[in-house]
């Protein structure tokens, strides 16, 4: 029963073509043509329990496998997982595994539910004294009449220290972008059976009382990573409006993360991903302020100039997202949440309980959001965007620290303080929103931006500044849900 410990990269065909020819992979490749067949119940009962069961065959040979995905992903997954010979394509089900007590109810029959076919060319590679078996995956994921190709690359790291894998990895993304991959294949089955979506929602973070504080962070960067790297995949599929949304929350949440946490990183990398995360939410905040604008503006002229000025920063995104640099910011990003050395902060910090830690956390950002948004009504533009952002970051916050405030009276006053914390985002947001609105408009070209203010926020902004500043007391009215 080994643990595999495994970095996954996704790459377009010809960004695999590059990678064969840059001469990084030396040797020749083994080859294998594999066709493995996933197992489930009809209710999917093993993909619930976090496990995934699959017969491999490649030339004569069978292998029956079953993962068990032990720790949040973001681009490297820690399984843990047993293999048995099998004669055919029937799974064998006994008590070297997890199945039997996950098979053992009603409507429990085992039956194929998809299919995943692939190329593999295996390389091996040392790397910084670390032996490093690479893969490369060319093929596609069938169920029933559905198809989704498949081209990916696995690092599995067979003797030495994870770092070697990003140091390799990196060395991959100068020659040709890769982003993390996010998903195993299983769940790229599972996806491909399930209804299709447009955005991917954060998905809950489960944090336990027996975590450290560094330990926490950690998790919580895995999590962001992986929201962003779901809806980019989505974005660049179809320019889904929801899922360019989504990834911009999934680095805000980021960007909180590090706020929070900020007394346990390196000065050094704190920076420089910190300026790295800012970068990219910027390029996509443009497109998102048109997006805003769009939610609201009514057929005609100016829809028309702002659905072409859409494409058009759409088109841009694109191309940021396949740069190297973005690449390289999320491998880092990844190695962060491997790697404590990375972390700086005195020990005492990087061990404290994540309980006490994440009390004194929303302690701190409560009263920044209560001092910031005094005399909320009567501030500027600059001073409410710097309480909007105070309000998200106890947000996150709140959200990755909920479940160690378990307790049926917490649970009762979290629900009622999110709820605050929503109205005082929501005022805020649409402020932001017209604030940002001349900017928008008068790149559109000369006429687009007179008369247009009135149309797209028809209500008053001295209503709406009312508006918040009462959500506001209301929100410091609230019962903290942590003490």
């Amino acid at each position: 029963m080994p643990d595999e410990v495994e970095l996954k990269l996704t790459l377009t065909a010809r960004d695999a073509n590059t990678l064969e020819a840059a001469g990084l992979l030396t040797g020749t490749p083994t080859r294998a043509q594999q066709k493995s067949i996933y197992f489930d119940t009809s209710d999917h009962h093993l993909r619930k329990a976090g496990i995934s069961l699959r017969i491999r065959r490649s030339g004569r040979k069978r292998v029956q496998t079953v993962k068990a995905i032990d720790t949040l992903s973001a681009g490297l997954f820690a399984r843990r997982e047993w293999e048995r010979a099998v004669a055919d394509d029937r799974p064998i089900v006994d008590a070297t595994t997890p199945l039997p007590a996950l098979l053992d109810h009603p409507g429990s029959t085992l039956g194929p539910v998809f299919v995943i076919n692939v190329e593999r060319r295996a390389w091996n590679v040392i790397e910084s004294g670390s032996r490093i078996e690479l893969v490369l995956d060319r093929g596609d994921v069938v169920a029933g009449d559905r198809l989704s190709p498949i081209c990916e690359a696995e690092l599995e790291l067979k003797s030495g220290e994870p770092a070697a894998l990003f140091t390799f990895a990196r060395k991959l993304n100068a020659a040709a972008p890769v982003r993390l991959g996010v998903q195993t294949k299983a769940e790229r089955g599972y996806a491909l059976i399930a209804p299709a979506v447009k955005a991917h929602k954060a998905e809950p973070i489960f944090l336990s009382h027996d975590l450290t504080a560094a330990q926490a962070f950690q998790h919580i960067v895995c999590s962001c990573l992986r929201h962003f790297r779901l809806n980019e995949d989505l974005f660049l599929l179809g320019h889904s409006p929801d899922a360019l949304h989504q990834a911009r929350v999934a680095l805000r949440r980021l960007r909180s993360a590090f706020s929070i946490f900020k007394a346990l990183l390196d000065d050094g990398v704190d920076a420089g991903l910190r300026n790295g995360l800012r970068w990219l939410a910027m390029e996509i905040g443009e497109a998102r302020s048109i997006d805003a604008l769009l939610e609201r503006a009514p057929p005609g002229e100016l829809r028309d100039h702002l659905e072409t000025a859409r494409e058009s920063a759409y088109t841009r995104i694109e191309m940021i997202l396949g740069s190297a640099r973005v690449g390289s910011l999320m491998l880092d990003l990844a190695q962060l949440t491997t790697s404590g050395s990375l972390l700086g902060a005195a020990a005492d910090k990087r061990v404290q309980s994540v309980g006490a830690f994440a009390s004194d956390a929303l302690d701190r950002f409560h009263h920044k959001v209560k001092t910031d948004g005094r005399d909320l009504a009567e501030a500027g533009d600059q001073a409410r965007h710097e309480v909007r952002k105070d309000t998200k970051t106890l947000r996150y916050a709140s959200e990755f620290f909920a479940t160690l405030f378990n307790r049926k009276r917490d649970r009762r006053r979290y629900k009622h303080f999110i709820s605050a914390l929503q109205d005082v985002q929501d005022k805020l947001g649409l402020l932001n929103d017209m604030a940002a609105a001349p900017a928008v408009l008068a790149g559109l070209g000369p006429g687009n931006a007179a008369g247009e203010m009135d149309r797209l926020f028809p209500d008053a902004k001295e209503k709406m500044l009312d508006a918040a500043a009462e959500d506001h007391a209301a929100l410091m009215d609230a019962a903290r849900f942590w003490r």
